[in-house]
């Protein structure tokens, strides 16, 4: 029974793993730490929001057996429309995706680097972190098998260390469940709180999340008939992530600090008060979480890639092995030198902000199509909560780019 049910886990615990990176790690450390429990129900509200989207995405994968961004080339008729879409898409996901491996890297080289300090070689000049190869030859030999199941297990076993790691930092910091329930069952907007709000809802509902999750449940189930397994996996994966992500909170309310930079200044905070086990933790956690993404971020652009270009051959391809090792090679070089590739990371901000309401609203018009789902377009319920949230993802895209401009 217990191997059947391990069988059917797969797609979206790839989907967790790509949205808890360390960019999520550190927002929900700085929310935890500057407001305490308040924040939780924004993250519940955003994984909500996450799974009526990711639920979409698969039952369109799984009934047309087509990735999004396949789907998107073929059902966008206006030749102008569609150029632009493609534009967008490949300007958002591939030049975006290889801004951000940097910081996927970097954040799992700082949870390692908090149990081995002393990670920096000098070679021809240059300070080079050796951590961030390490992390990116564990991530080149994942991806260069072009073993769907060998990605899928490894993520999973990825996933659960990093699940383990944050929930058990939550429980020794002893959270006050009176504190903790009203978090999440009672909004509220602190002082100086909006910014985060939006933050922890754009990092946990991630554009490029609902392409990778079309094209990874096609490549595990066929038939309209496991769709039940598609929705179950989606709805238990996703809200696993979402604990994770309140664990993290949970973690830096308790941990009385004032004022934090990253993740790592939080599990430095926590040893006075809860020892040197909190920290390693957290360091497990942070470390984990850096690795996940730094494997979806290039698996995803690889399969944007795949199908805007329509691509027909497989994973082990040299044209779609070339674009993950493009956007993880820069990834590595970026981290391992300490480069700061600001202005690219503004750019993939203005592109994943104009994205996500543009692809949102792309999903929900595709998902009423019968031409491709048949009787498996969106029923009521789901159209009124999918144009909700492209109201919110609206928001949100304006709000990242008010903010890069506004700090320019």
């Amino acid at each position: 029974m217990m191997k059947k049910w391990f069988s059917q886990i797969g797609p979206a615990t790839l989907i967790a793993a790509a949205f808890i990176g360390p960019g999520t790690v550190t927002l929900c450390s700085i929310a935890g730490v500057n407001f305490g429990y308040q924040l939780l129900w924004a993250m519940l509200l955003s994984i909500a929001a996450t799974i009526v989207l990711q639920e979409m995405s698969a039952r369109l994968g799984l009934i047309s057996q087509k990735g999004l961004s396949e789907i998107l080339r073929q059902e966008i008729e206006q030749p102008i429309f569609r150029v632009g879409a493609i534009v967008l898409v490949l300007s958002a996901i591939i030049i975006g995706n290889a801004a951000y491996e940097a910081g996927n890297i970097s954040g799992g080289v700082l949870g390692l680097s908090a149990i081995f300090p002393n990670n920096k070689l000098v070679l021809l000049g240059w300070e080079i972190n050796f951590l961030s190869l390490v992390l990116g030859g564990l991530a080149f030999g994942l991806l260069y098998s072009g073993s769907y199941k060998v990605l899928e297990r490894s993520l999973i076993a990825l996933v659960v260390l990093m699940s383990f790691s944050f929930l058990v930092t939550a429980f020794i910091t002893r959270p006050d469940p009176e504190a903790v329930f009203k978090g999440l069952f009672v909004p509220s907007i602190p002082e100086n709180g909006l910014l985060t709000i939006v933050g922890l809802i754009g990092t946990t509902v991630v554009p490029y999340n609902l392409f990778l999750h079309a094209s990874l449940v096609k490549e595990k189930w066929k038939k309209p008939t496991d769709l039940k397994f598609a929705v179950k996996d989606t709805i238990v994966a996703i809200l696993v992530g979402g604990m994770v992500s309140m664990a993290i909170i949970i973690s830096a309310a308790g941990s009385k600090l004032n004022e934090i930079q990253n993740a790592v200044d939080l599990a430095e905070g926590l040893v006075p008060l809860y020892g040197a086990t909190a920290k390693y933790f957290m360091a497990l956690g942070l470390f984990a979480s850096g690795i996940t993404s730094a494997i979806t971020a290039p698996l995803a652009a690889a399969y944007v890639a795949r199908g805007i270009f329509g691509w027909k051959d497989g994973m082990k391809s040299k044209k779609v092995r070339s674009v993950w090792m493009f956007i993880l090679f820069l990834g590595v070089l970026f981290s391992s030198l300490n480069i700061k590739s600001i202005e690219i990371i503004k750019f993939a901000q203005v592109t994943n902000g104009i994205l996500l309401p543009v692809i949102s609203g792309f999903l929900l018009w595709v998902m009423n199509k019968r031409s491709v789902l048949g009787s498996y377009v969106n029923n009521l319920s789901q159209n009124v909560f999918g144009f909700i949230i492209l109201g919110v993802a609206i928001f949100l895209g304006a709000k990242s780019i008010w903010k890069v401009f506004y700090s320019m």
